[in-house]
């Protein structure tokens, strides 16, 4: 597993004695944005749990005030909004897997153990697509949700636009698309995003205890088995083809100068100025 400079590693990892693997998102300083130092030991570890026999249930959480609050599109290194937009004027077709890594959230979806996940405050952007990728979601009372991409000149990522269809409808999420407004733990509700919120407090206790009963009382034979079924072979080419196909045009949207000012706008808390589209749009 690949540890940071300053020690603490990435990703937590813990076995519990009834077989539930717990995975900590570990970058509360950013909020959990995803990056790097967070792709690569996330699928070391969600690969190692789905083969290990003593594993029969996947808890995944973020350390701190968030859950993952999108992708960290500086990678760490740019020191203000021009160099942000400078690092992503100059990216090539390859911009994408430098950020978040060569492997997609849909990942979670071809697992043979169930996934659960613990909405801890900010889940926006790439943290969004993360928790929609795992089978069942519970969320704090605090945490907030959004779909953010049109807000910064950027298109749906990484299959979000094939697995929120599915999880709430067409409507609520072309919504959810479209406006890329933020909603609460509430709304989430409401929509079948998340089975239950409860207190923050209590939120990762909550989803162990879920977790729990499905480690001792559910075969791993029929999970693995229903996990298939829900997400069959034509589903996993569709996701497929839908994340290569929007990894194509986030590529294409990261070279337009609507995500400069998009992400600008941003940090200077103000309307974005996007440019009209013209007829070669």
């Amino acid at each position: 597993m690949t540890v940071p400079a300053h020690g603490e590693p990435a990703v937590g990892y813990e076995l519990r004695d009834n077989g539930v693997a717990v995975l900590t998102l570990n970058r509360p300083e950013r909020l959990n944005a995803w990056g790097m130092d967070i792709a690569v030991p996330f699928y070391e570890l969600i690969d190692r749990a789905d083969a290990d026999e003593a594993v029969r249930v996947i808890v995944v959480t973020g350390a701190g005030r968030g859950f993952c609050a999108g992708a960290d599109l500086s990678g760490g290194g740019a020191t203000s909004t021009e160099s942000l937009g400078d690092d992503l004027g100059n990216t090539d077709e390859n911009a994408l897997g430098a950020i978040l890594g060569e492997r997609q959230p849909y990942t979670l979806t071809a697992l043979r153990k169930p996934v659960i996940a613990a909405i801890n405050g900010a889940c926006i952007g790439f943290g969004f697509t993360l928790a929609l990728m795992c089978d069942v979601r519970f969320a704090g009372a605090g945490a907030k949700f959004g779909a953010t991409f049109v807000r910064l000149g950027l298109v749906a990522e990484q299959g979000i636009s094939w697995i929120l269809p599915r999880v709430v409808g067409a409507a609520p999420a072309a919504d959810l698309l479209l406006s890329g407004r933020k909603f609460d733990a509430a709304e989430a509700s409401r929509l079948g995003l998340v089975k239950e919120v409860v207190d923050d407090e209590d939120l990762l206790a909550r989803a162990i205890d879920y977790a729990d009963e499905l480690a001792t009382r559910c075969s791993p034979w029929a999970l693995a088995q229903i996990k298939g079924q829900l997400y069959d072979e034509s589903d996993r080419a569709n996701v497929a083809a839908t994340t290569a196909k929007s990894v194509e045009l986030m590529n294409l949207s990261i070279k337009q100068p609507d995500v400069i000012e998009g992400i600008t706008s941003f940090f200077e808390k103000r309307n974005p100025q996007f440019p009209p589209l013209t007829a070669d749009d």
